[in-house]
């Protein structure tokens, strides 16, 4: 039998601590153990209760969330879903979380983004994140590891390459990780990450300010080239599109995909029939098989492909499954795939 997964909710609103609770009623492998409205609160519920995964507000009163988050990596490590508002500076904090430590992000309920829609994201998410590897971080520093340059002129004579990259739970540090360490003239990247619309812009800016290649949030008719990097936007599928010698990018609505949207399987199978051998693709951290047969499809058709290592990934689900179906070449640690990726390319 399956073991219960126990959730402390923390959020200073009475209201979605209800709604909360009472959604994850529903799912018969999930209980509410308790709730807390600020983090001191929560503090003493997390000693007494010891939960298996949190969901923590980051606006509160008395001790904002991420400072609460700073003190928790530090002293009791705990996989955490950060609960965000779609404001510009709700996605700005949920991304700080998500560097410090927190492992997915899930936006509060909107007019456009129904409780029953919310409810069964955040139970998928509990899911994800309950027993994934949270290591300890020293407080004031990020659990990212150090960023190191590669050659600007070891990528000089690449041409019409396409790098495609998914992730999911952990993986807006993993993908940090790689991008930072390609350098501004590597061929253009797609990216898809499992992350609510809303994020996906933020997400896409703060790596601009890190990377060497220039970084945006995907729209429609983007051209895909090199030294450039395009995010799939929350909520929207991305697919890779070639009219002559050009790649673009289709950004679309359309049905879920593993219960995602964007979804990595539609990016690669894309991939796989508009770039081919002039493909590399790299699946990272993440859970479940999104991907996993889209990566396949992608070796069918002359692509090499990189998997991250059970070691280093925060959840062994997506790279685990697409090794299984044989569509990986090279397995590798977080630490080694920009390096490996160069040298593939080279």
């Amino acid at each position: 039998m399956a073991k219960t997964i126990r959730v402390l909710v923390v959020d200073d609103s009475a209201v979605v601590r209800k709604v909360f609770t009472e959604q994850l009623s529903r799912e018969k492998d999930i209980q509410v153990i308790g709730t807390a409205p600020d983090p001191y609160v929560a503090r003493d519920k997390i000693v007494r209760l010891k939960p298996d995964v949190i969901t923590l507000d980051i606006e509160m009163p008395r001790m904002d969330g991420i400072t609460f988050l700073k003190k928790l990596m530090h002293y009791y490590p705990l996989p955490v879903i950060i609960v965000s508002s779609l404001t510009t500076k709700g996605s700005k904090l949920a991304l700080e979380a998500l560097t410090i430590g927190a492992l997915e992000v899930l936006s509060k309920p909107t007019s456009a983004y129904s409780v029953d829609d919310m409810g069964v994201q955040l139970g998928d998410k509990i899911r994800a994140v309950a027993g994934a590897r949270v290591k300890p971080t020293a407080l004031g520093t990020h659990a990212a590891p150090g960023v190191q340059d590669l050659s600007s002129r070891a990528l000089a004579r690449t041409t019409n390459k396409v790098i495609a990259v998914g992730a999911s739970t952990g993986g807006t540090e993993a993908i940090k990780n790689v991008l930072t360490r390609l350098p501004g003239n590597a061929p253009g990247v797609v990216v898809v990450q499992h992350m609510p619309a809303g994020f996906t812009r933020s997400f896409a800016q703060r790596l601009d300010s890190l990377c060497a290649m220039g970084v945006k949030e995907a729209e429609d008719g983007d051209t895909v080239a090199n030294g450039r990097v395009l995010i799939a936007p929350g909520n929207h599928h991305m697919l890779l599109k070639r009219s002559g010698a050009r790649y673009y990018v289709q950004v679309k609505k359309g049905p879920l995909v593993h219960h995602q949207r964007p979804a990595v399987d539609v990016l690669f199978k894309s991939v796989a029939q508009s770039a081919g051998a002039n493909a590399l693709g790299i699946i990272l951290t993440g859970m479940g098989r999104d991907g996993a047969a889209g990566l396949l499809t992608m070796k069918q058709a002359g692509a090499v492909n990189i998997a991250q290592d059970e070691d280093s990934c925060v959840v062994f689900g997506m790279p685990k499954e697409a090794i299984r179906l044989g569509g990986v070449d090279h397995v590798r640690d977080i630490n080694t795939i920009a390096q490996k990726t160069v040298s593939l390319l080279r």
